[in-house]
Order: structure tokens, then sequence, then C-alpha cells
């Protein structure tokens, strides 16, 4: 058996070969999942039956279809293409084509092949409002307006759902949502546009609104099984996860056969840290899709995060092996940190990163995963060559403003002046049992918090959200609408009380009763200012490193979301240094708030700053801190496997592997780097 039967995977059920299975049902999955709201299922659906079928046109289009809802027009176009240049006159190409140089901002070349699909399947409401959109952004509005009164006679509902699925799979989210709150309008019970609504909000984070239309929807139709999962979703996103196991419940009441629910039951089981019943529960999701790579995927995570890294490992090459061309599933093995590739997946992942038509997501994946591959050959100048790669690929995708993050700093340093916070000493919630861990990623704060978590009076819990929600929720209640930092101006001695105490009970949902907890958020560095506004007794630590190993750490690292400063040189070195700058703040106006430890002086002298760490920390002395690696928790980070092995010195000063492409980095990052000792230094410098 290749995973244990304990999670529910029965023997055998991946050597099932592609074209014993009919191709209408590899068709059939395809189209179902895509329905459920999994669309990159529904891809990877596809992807994996085209070569055991010839390249099949319906398989083809169906890509295409899915490549348009997922923002990739051109990709979907050579695919149309590849379906007309054997079948010139089939009208789902002809219309995926149009749809597709529609979504590339070409309406006139799209116009010529909506022309011939509505010819060809003249019924079709949809590709008569694509030709109503393509002839109005190309000037011809006189015949606009002949195809949408075309498409309405045929079907009003439909031509206005058609004209909404549009207009989302182009991007224009406020349109949409015009043409969803017209049809709600004409029809308050029309529960797929309520669905479409929340989806929207969601987009955009208004997820009060949001929740409030899809409990209408399931309330007018209780049997709306997407609904139901958008639900779970969308209460998930909130840490509401007893409400989401609920709602998910529902939908696996109505159809137990749906695999997306089990996965996202699993999902929201994990998010809980329910880690042993979400593995259960990938395995029936399994079991009834056996390759579904969200649930092999997921199973992976949840088998890294508790330290199973064989049967992690294993599930990560079992989806890989499904679907080959599925970057994540190798980026989570590269990002195993203590994994090789074999020949073979180096193989592969060459062959992907040369595949111009796959997408960018993907790609990303591979090209960092092989960064990881050519490092562990210490092939460093091929190994960056990837990671630079990937990272230009990647930041054409985030949305990132150095300035802006300046503004803000300048703002927060305003605000939270040693005046300011002197006037308000005592205020808050008196409870010392915080401890958060801040700094930028790659930085040790993993390290810190194990050492710590090993204690029995210490709760190691994860990168909790919870300080940032009560700085949102601020920002939201301001009478005046007056955001954050400056909103705190207004706030009296019992606001900033209850403030404290909301932070509190939010993360009691982590703990188990231990005197104190962990919050190892990396982001909340802006943020202790605040942080001793409301709970004064809180302790803070800032993991500190190397400036260029922790910016490289930061650029070889792939993070689901957020960190959107890492992906550029001059970008992460301006973060870098907005950091050190908002830190030297808080040393100024909270002295000794703050203890500063530093992974070089951590992984060289154990003993010694263990007991500094827990000495600040008010903890006695326990042995068992210095065996860390030994502490069985759930660990939700990239350097998960590496915290499970003794301190090691092999990471220190890392970063002069790669001196020669870091030019950019340490011209920005100069003026620090000339403060460190001489043997810490640039070679350009002087330093060794």
């Amino acid at each position: 058996m290749i995973l244990s039967a304990k999670y529910g995977q029965p023997p055998g059920v991946l050597a099932i070969q592609m074209s014993t299975i009919p191709l209408k049902e590899h068709y059939d999955e395809a189209l179902n999942t895509l329905k459920s709201g999994d669309v990159e299922e529904a891809e990877l659906i596809c992807r994996r039956t085209l070569p055991h079928f010839g390249r099949d046109p319906n398989i083809l289009c169906l890509l295409g279809e899915i490549c348009i809802r997922r923002r990739r027009p051109q990709e979907a176009r050579h695919l149309f293409a590849e379906v007309l240049g054997r079948q010139p006159g089939f009208p789902r190409a002809l219309e995926g084509i149009g749809l597709a140089l529609l979504a590339d901002k070409k309406p006139a070349d799209a116009a010529e092949y909506l022309v011939k699909a509505a010819a060809a399947a003249p019924k079709r409401s949809k590709t008569r409002i694509a030709l109503a959109r393509a002839l109005a952004e190309s000037g011809h509005y006189a015949e606009s307006e002949k195809a949408i009164r075309k498409a309405f006679d045929l079907n009003p509902r439909q031509a206005a759902l058609n004209q909404v699925e549009i207009a989302l799979a182009e991007g224009r989210l406020e349109e949409a949502e015009k043409q969803l709150r017209e049809i709600l309008v004409q029809d308050p019970q029309d529960v797929k546009a309520l669905r479409m609504l929340a989806s929207i909000a969601v987009e955009a984070s208004r997820f009060r609104p949001a929740r409030k239309m899809l409990e209408r929807a399931v309330a007018l139709n209780p049997g709306f099984v997407p609904a139901w999962n958008d639900l779970a979703n969308l209460l998930m996103k909130q840490d509401r996860y007893d409400e989401a196991l609920d709602a998910v419940q529902r939908a696996l009441d109505i159809d137990p056969k749906m695999v997306q629910t089990w996965i996202t039951r699993a999902n929201i089981l994990t998010r809980a840290q329910r880690n042993e019943e979400s593995l259960e529960t990938y395995g029936k999701a399994l079991e009834l899709s056996p390759r579904n790579a969200g649930a092999l995927s997921g199973m992976g995570h949840v088998l890294k995060t508790i330290g199973q890294q064989e049967k992690s490992i294993e599930a990560f090459r079992q989806c890989i092996k499904a679907h080959p061309a599925y970057g994540e599933a190798y980026w989570s093995l590269a990002n195993l940190k203590t994994f090789k590739f074999n020949d073979e997946e180096v193989r592969v992942m060459e062959k992907m990163v040369a595949d111009d038509q796959l997408a960018d997501e993907p790609r990303v994946n591979f090209f960092l995963s092989l960064g990881k591959h050519y490092e562990n050959e210490k092939d460093y100048d091929r190994a960056f060559d990837h990671y630079r790669r990937g990272n230009d690929l990647r930041r054409e995708h985030e949305v990132y403003d150095p300035v802006q993050t300046q503004v803000v700093h300048d703002r927060i340093i305003k605000v939270f002046s040693q005046d300011f916070l002197q006037e308000r000493e005592g205020w808050g919630d008196p409870d010392a049992a915080p401890i958060l861990v801040v700094g930028l990623p790659r930085s040790g704060s993993t390290l810190i918090e194990q050492i710590l978590a090993s204690h029995s009076m210490v709760e190691g819990t994860m990168e909790l959200p919870d300080l940032s929600r009560v700085i949102a929720d601020l920002s939201k209640a301001s009478p005046r609408g007056v955001e954050y930092p400056e909103a705190v101006l207004e706030l009296d001695e019992d606001a900033v009380g209850s403030l404290g105490r909301a932070y509190l009970q939010s993360t009691m949902r982590y703990r188990t009763g231990k005197a104190y907890f962990i919050d190892k958020m990396p982001n909340n560095f802006p943020s202790i200012g605040f942080l001793q506004l409301i709970l004064p007794n809180a302790k803070v630590i800032d993991a500190r490193r190397h400036p260029l190993d922790s910016c490289l750490g930061s650029y070889k690292q792939l993070f689901f979301k957020g960190q959107s400063f890492t992906y550029d040189h001059f970008e992460l070195g301006h973060y870098y240094l907005e950091y050190r700058r908002i830190m030297n703040h808080w040393a100024s106006t909270l002295p000794g708030k703050v203890l500063d430890v530093h992974y070089e002086q951590m992984v060289t002298d154990q003993e010694n700053q263990t007991r500094r760490l827990l000495e600040y920390c008010g903890l006695p002395w326990e042995d068992q801190c210095l065996r860390f690696y030994e502490t069985e928790r759930a660990i939700n980070t990239a350097s998960s496997e590496q915290v499970r092995q003794p301190i090691y010195t092999g990471a220190m000063n890392f970063w002069r592997n790669y001196e020669p492409h870091l030019g950019e980095l340490i011209e920005t990052l100069e003026l620090l780097l000339r403060e460190l000792p001489p043997e810490d230094q640039p070679s350009s410098f002087g330093g060794k």
C-alpha cells in the first residue's frame, strides 16, 4: 500500500492506466470538478488526460475555457487554435478563441471568430453576448445592440448571467457586480447570482456581506452544494472553524460523493490544527478520486507538519506521478529543505521550465525547485539563475510599492512616539501570556519558537493573524473613518484595555491552558508599539540574522501569499532597511521591550543563548529546551524539517556562495553591511 490504510487510500489505485478509462469519464470528471468550483483540479485532470487520447478536441476546449477563467487568454488561444487547425468549423473552438481574444483586448479579431461561432450555433446565448461586447469595443454599436437583443430573446436570464461570466473572466469585477445586482433586483431569489456576487465580495475581502449573501442562497435553496462549500471556505478564512465544519457537513449530507467537499472539510481541519482528522478526510477524498492533486498535496503538507517526512514525500511523489505538470508538488518537496530530487524528477522539471505554453504559476514552482536542486549539488551559478528566473516571473504577478511601506512606517513612528507611549503607560490588559516572535522570514524565528515551545509552560501555536485583525477592526470601528495608526489617538483607557482583551480572547482557540503562548507572525514587527499599548506585559523577541543571509533566504523561498517584497533584490533590500529603521525606533522609545536574538549566536552558543531567552521570558530553566528537536508538535513553516534536527552551523554565511550575484542587494544594504565586523562583510568591502 502506497500510503497507510489509516488514511483511507486503497492499494494500487494510482497504477490504473489512463487508457483503460473511457474518454467520456475523464471529460465528465473534469467538467464536474470545474462545476464544483475546483478550477485548478479540473485543469490538472485535462492536462493529465490529453496525452492519452490524441489531444481530444473537447478536452482541449475545456482546458481552453479553464485558462480563460484563470485569466490566461493567450494560452487559451493556442489551445483553441490547435482544435481549429484540425476541425476548422468547430463551434466551441470558434467561440473559445473569440472569448480569448476578447479577454486579451483584441475585440476586432474576436468579433471575426464570434460571428462564425454564432452562425454555427445560432441558439447559443453566450456566443451572442460575447459577440455584442466585441462589436461594441470595436466601435460597431448598432450591430452590438442587435446581438444583445438576439441573446436576450433566446434566454433573458441566461444572457444576463453570460454577461457576468464574461466580465468575471476578463477581471471586470465592478461591472460584473453591477450586472449581478441588476439581476437580483429582477429576481431576489436567484441563488446563482447571489453566489457569484458573494465570490466578488470575497475577492475584495468584504467577508461580512459575502457571508450574508451565501447564507441567503442556502436558505433559499438548501440543496445548493456549491454555496455551502463557498460558505464553509469563507468561514474558514475568518477562523470560524466549527461553523465552517457545520456548513461543509451540510454539503456532505446532500452529496457525499463530491470530492471537493471532502477536500474543503480536510482543509478546514488542517487550519484548525486537527491534523489526524484532516488526514482521514483527505483519505476519503482519495477513495473517491485517487489521483486528486488537492487531496494528495494537502495530505503531504499535513504529514510534513506533524513530522512524518517519509509519508509526506510519498504523498507528494504520488501527486507528481499523477500530474507531472503540477509544479506546486515539486516545490513542496523542495521546500522540505532536507529532500533531494532524483534524476528523472530533475529531467521532468527541466522539460517543464522549457515549455513556454505552461502557465506562469507552475513554471515559478519548477524554477525555484530546480534552484534548490542545483544548490544541493553546489552548482550555485546555475542555482541562482533558476532562482532569478522564477522570482522575476513571480514578481510580474505581485503588487508591492516600497514607497508605500516607507510612508506607513513614517505614520507609525509619528503616532507611537515616546511621549505618546509614556502618557499611556499602564494602560491595556496586564496579562503577560503572549510571547511574540517577530522579524523577517528565514531569520531563525522557527528555531526560537521550537526552543520556547519545548518548555512545559509555553504553548507553541503558529503564525497568528490575530494582532493584525485587531488593528483592522480598530480602523473599521473608527467613528470618523480614521484609519490605523492615527485611530489609536482617539482611544481612551477602557477602549485600549478592550483591544488587549480582544486579542487574548481571539487567540484562545490555539491554546490548551499553558501559562504562556507564542505568536510567531514575523510581520508583527511594525506593530510593537500598538502591542505595548494594549498588552504592556507581552514579551517580544526579534529574530535577527546576517542581512544577506536573511534576504537571500527570503529570495529563495516561494511564499503562498504575502511577502510580496521578496521577489526583487532592490525591493528586498529596501524592506530590510525599513525593518531595521522601525526596530531602531522601538529600541529608542521602548528600551528593554524587545529581546534581539541573533541566529549566528544561537547556533554557536546554544546553551547561553537559550538561558538568555528563558530569563527574558521569566521562565525557569528546563533541560528539554536544549533538546528542542525532540519536541513532538506540529510545525507549519518552511523550516519544519530543519528544526527537528539538532542545531547545525551549515547555514551561517551561506550568502557567500552567491556573492557574485548579489551586487544590487549589497549596494542597497551597504551602510548596514559596513557596520558589521570585517569578517562578515562582502569581499568587495575587503571582508573575508
